[in-house]
């Protein structure tokens, strides 16, 4: 099948079948928002001339109607009906291929609106667990401490095992002001720990910028937390805002960013490639590759630098990767690696239409690299100060001096990072400790005990919070502001 870019509504993902704007979730996952009306016919079956197809055909229709006419127990026959579909996308071993019913879809286009309720993070499955990619900003998954990579093993300690993307989300969703406890697995973590968290309205505003001045220089930068409807506007509006005040150079910050509609990154695009390179490669199954370019004569006369992390993802990468691959720096670590394109087909009655996503593309750069779980590697790598990656300190019981155990090591990394400074961080808790423990206490209005309880945790926690969003000790932004006019 020929692939023609304006014909089709194209879906850069991460993940499953819910929606950009929240999805039928609390979760805004990785999808950009659609309108089932949007969703292009494709017919899934080309009459070859070959019978195997019919034949096969004729064997799912004999175990349907085995199981329907003979199974002892009751019979379902849409669910029987779905099995069949979800078990063939199972086959394919694609966790950005999905399907959802009817039911679902009613849900997904009910949230797709200019806010949402729920926890607010973008999930994905990979390797059979569902897995944050980023919490949204402002978002009460973000204030409760969520990061990219967490897994989310457990809802309300019901195990996800075994449940697909969609089935998980369902679970994790819900109406503002009701709780959901999350079991999360965390890399450096020695097990499991929960995670309280209150639902709560999540409204989509996915661009900030602001002025600031660098050694005398004024600097732009724009803030990009996800590519919906309006995201290029938006952007193209606040670097008009930023153009006018005179900038001297330009950060484009996509950390944390999960994608959307490719539309928003390609209109976006316009500004920054040039149109003797194509901003984006798509290639279709047997090998086809169209190119795609801008109108624009030369790059921009100031310099620009594009932040990413782990969270950055799907359109996000194809900002980043474009902007790299004609000569700017790219700062931070490298991004998720989410190099498919998905297309929604409806399916089945039109009164009652289903849909299914499936990978119909690749997506590649501009010179032909295809960043599929590889991610793009940036030219200036910069880690969070350590404190940014602590682990929650759960106590089971109240720490005191000379105890051990990695919770008080979650402690020390995390006070160190917010000016209380223990001099260790191997989980001892020594004379040093105390001290410290005591010195947070006092300026924080707790008694005075010296030990590290439950309220003293949380209050450490809360601070750790605070400092990782004022932006004061975010060192890649730090770093991309200091190597910009290098």
């Amino acid at each position: 099948m020929t692939f023609k870019k304006r014909d089709l509504i194209i879906f850069i993902v991460i993940t499953f079948a819910v929606g950009f704007l929240g999805a039928f979730t609390g979760l805004k996952v990785l999808q950009p928002s659609m309108n089932t009306t949007e969703q292009v016919e494709i017919p899934f079956v080309k009459d070859s001339g070959d019978n195997q197809l019919d034949e096969n055909l004729k064997t799912i229709k004999e175990a349907y109607e085995l199981i329907e006419q003979h199974y002892v127990g009751d019979v379902e026959e849409d669910q029987l009906l779905e099995g069949a579909i979800q078990g063939m996308l199972e086959t394919l071993e694609d966790p950005y291929s999905s399907y959802m019913n009817a039911e679902a879809m009613e849900r997904f286009n009910e949230q797709i609106q200019s806010s949402f309720q729920g926890i607010g993070a973008e999930v994905s499955m990979v390797e059979g667990k569902v897995t944050i990619v980023a919490p949204i900003k402002d978002s009460p998954a973000e204030k409760a401490g969520l990061r990219p990579n967490d897994h989310i093993l457990e809802v309300d300690d019901e195990d996800l095992e075994g449940l697909d993307l969609n089935e998980a989300v369902e679970k994790i969703r819900g109406k503002k002001g009701s709780e959901v406890v999350l079991t999360v697995e965390r890399k450096g973590a020695s097990k499991p720990f929960k995670i309280t968290i209150i639902r709560d309205d999540i409204p989509i505003e996915t661009v900030y910028h602001e002025l600031k001045e660098v050694d005398g220089k004024k600097t732009g930068i724009i803030e990009l937390t996800s590519f919906s409807e309006t995201t290029a506007k938006e952007f193209n509006d606040s670097l008009s805002s930023l153009e006018e005040d005179g900038i001297d150079g330009l950060v484009i910050d996509v950390r944390g960013n999960p994608g959307g509609l490719l539309d928003s990154v390609e209109e976006i695009l316009q500004s920054f490639v040039p149109k003797d390179i194509p901003y984006l490669q798509i290639e279709d199954g047997q090998g086809k590759n169209d190119k795609y370019y801008t109108n624009l004569k030369e790059k921009k006369p100031y310099p620009i630098s594009i932040l990413i992390d782990e969270g950055s993802a799907s359109a996000s990468e194809i900002l980043a990767v474009a902007m790299k691959e004609i000569g700017y720096d790219i700062v931070g670590t490298t991004s998720f690696g989410k190099g498919t394109v998905q297309q929604a087909v409806p399916i089945g009655n039109k009164n009652e239409e289903s849909t299914i996503k499936l990978t119909f593309y690749k997506w590649l750069s501009p010179k032909g690299n295809w960043i599929n779980e590889v991610g793009i590697e940036p030219t200036i790598e910069q880690e969070q100060p350590e404190f940014f990656y602590s682990n929650p300190i759960h106590i089971e019981k109240t720490f005191k001096q000379d105890d051990t155990n990695e919770e008080i090591k979650n402690a020390q990394v995390m006070l160190s990072g917010i000016g209380y400074d223990t001099k260790r961080k191997d989980g001892y808790f020594d004379k040093q400790t105390k001290q410290t423990v005591m010195k947070f206490q006092k300026d924080h209005d707790l008694k005075e005990t010296g030990e590290l309880d439950e309220k003293t945790a949380y209050a450490i926690e809360t601070k750790v919070i605070e400092a990782i969003r004022s932006g004061e000790k975010d060192l890649q932004m730090q770093k991309a502001l200091e190597e910009l006019y290098k």
